[in-house]
């Protein structure tokens, strides 16, 4: 039997504002457990929520930015559960009339481009955080740190739209890109600021009802949601085809064991016996409020994607691995305008430059080679002072100095060869040196060329201009 997976995803994002939803807390990460609790946070007698209005003009401009409706009336409600860091018993969060429904976001899958639509996204708090220590033997204890708790969620809820783990992260990295890029959240994973809970099912192929899904929760890496999502369709599908049934839970990723595991069963919304807050009055968003947040908007990834590749000439590809972030975009922008050469200034940025960042483990705000330094660069080559293998050795160069390219071309006599009678004078040394070579290139043996070739960079330290080195070698041959 043939299966279709299902997957929708929970995006739960920390804005960063400077204060707690409710509360004037810090919310600044790291903090001695329990130091940012205040009294609303830890649910005393006679406290009463107070609303944050950053979070609602951050939630505004994720609507305005994915297309959505921006209702102008949203109401808060008590949704009811018992977690022991959660002090009141209950979470405030949006049920029936959420800040931003419905919109769209466009993922790229490889060379295809799909439309994810979006049914929600909600305002609600942070819970609190249980610290576990020793809890294999008897003396284990389980802390809870109130820090977090209270800290402005924004939970962006897709459609059930996705039909392969590749899909799934291929959604979650364009919206980790857009809340970064907006400027409502640090997007930092690792901390805890994006965190992505995946719903998935399966159904037989052509099958229009909907499978049992099961919610794997918590996941803060990309690569653990690719895994995670692989494990559990796989899960899934063998225990159907071997008789079973897909039970509705929540479940936990391992990734020391690469599986999922089951928490507990998953709650439908009734379970939460959902109420109005009565501590808190519906929020009613003006127009002008609206207008005000829709004129600080930057340009956005799919604008600017569009703008690169009519400008610049760059590939849509490239635009993409371009636009992966604000920063990267910045960065490149101010090569190709620097240089006119927009095709190269990305060539270098999605290569040399992205390889060197990973391998260092930094991101392009620490990378230390400037936008303006790899300009100058990509100029150097740009006008054939530099071959790309000796523009490649001026980059590590530049990578552990602050030097400039023109400085460490000068430094290292790295100017490329491009006088014709020098080259000549090399290409006749290569030619009477290399008399089989040039027998087998004349028998049609093309590669004998490129052996030619390389014999002439060798004697030229490999500064001669390749492409000169070609021509002449062609000219010289084909007159012989």
């Amino acid at each position: 039997m043939k299966w279709e997976v299902v997957i929708g995803l929970e995006v739960h994002t920390q804005l960063n504002t400077v204060s707690k939803i409710f509360s004037g807390s810090s919310t600044a990460f790291g903090a001695a457990p329990n130091t940012q609790a205040s009294a609303v946070e830890l649910a005393l007698p006679g406290v009463l929520p107070v609303m944050n209005k950053a979070a609602v003009d951050k939630a505004i401009r994720l609507g305005l930015a994915l297309g959505s409706t921006i209702n102008k009336k949203n109401v808060f409600a008590r949704k009811n559960y018992f977690y022991p860091d959660l002090p009141k018993g209950y979470q405030i969060s949006q049920m029936d009339l959420p800040i931003v429904e419905h919109g769209s976001l466009t993922i790229q899958v490889g060379d295809a481009e799909k439309v994810v639509n979006l049914t929600r996204a909600h305002l609600e708090e942070d819970a609190g955080k249980s610290i576990h220590e020793g809890l294999e033997g008897l003396s284990g204890v389980t802390g809870i740190d109130l820090n977090r708790a209270g800290t402005p969620l924004l939970e962006i809820v897709s459609e059930p739209e996705m039909r392969s783990a590749e899909e799934a992260v291929a959604y979650a990295k364009a919206l980790h890109t857009l809340v970064t890029w907006l400027g409502i959240c640090d997007g930092n994973m690792q901390e805890g600021s994006f965190r992505v809970d995946a719903n998935v099912s399966v159904r037989p192929l052509g099958q229009a009802e909907f499978g049992t899904r099961c919610e794997i929760k918590n996941l803060n890496s990309f690569r653990f949601l690719e895994a995670a999502i692989n494990y559990e369709v796989h899960r899934q599908i063998e225990l159907i085809e071997d008789g079973g049934r897909v039970v509705q839970e929540t479940r936990l990723y391992d990734p020391d064991k690469g599986e999922t595991r089951s928490m507990r069963s998953k709650e439908d919304a009734h379970d939460y016996r959902y109420f109005p807050d009565p501590d808190l009055l519906p929020i009613v968003i003006a127009q002008a409020q609206i207008d005000a947040v829709r004129e600080q908007m930057p340009e956005l990834p799919g604008q600017m994607k569009a703008r690169f590749v009519d400008s610049f000439g760059v590939s849509a590809y490239d635009a993409s691995l371009l636009t992966s972030s604000l920063a990267l975009a910045q960065y490149f922008e101010a090569v190709a305008t620097a240089t006119g050469q927009g095709k190269l200034a990305a060539n270098w940025i999605n290569g040399e430059l992205a390889a060197s960042l990973n391998r260092d483990g930094l991101d392009i705000a620490q990378s230390p080679v400037s936008a303006e330094r790899l300009a100058g660069l990509v100029t150097r080559v740009a006008d054939n002072t530099l071959s790309n293998k000796l523009a490649k050795q001026v980059f590590e160069a530049m990578w552990g100095s602050e030097l400039s390219a023109d400085a460490i071309i000068e430094r290292d006599g790295l100017k490329q060869v491009s006088d014709v009678g020098a080259i000549e004078k090399m290409v006749e040394e290569a030619i009477a040196a290399n008399p089989k070579a040039v027998e087998e290139f004349r028998a049609g043996k093309e590669k004998a060329l490129n052996a030619l070739a390389g014999q002439v960079m060798k004697a030229s330290k490999g500064k001669a201009n390749p492409a000169q080195v070609q021509e002449i070698l062609k000219q010289k041959l084909g007159a012989a």
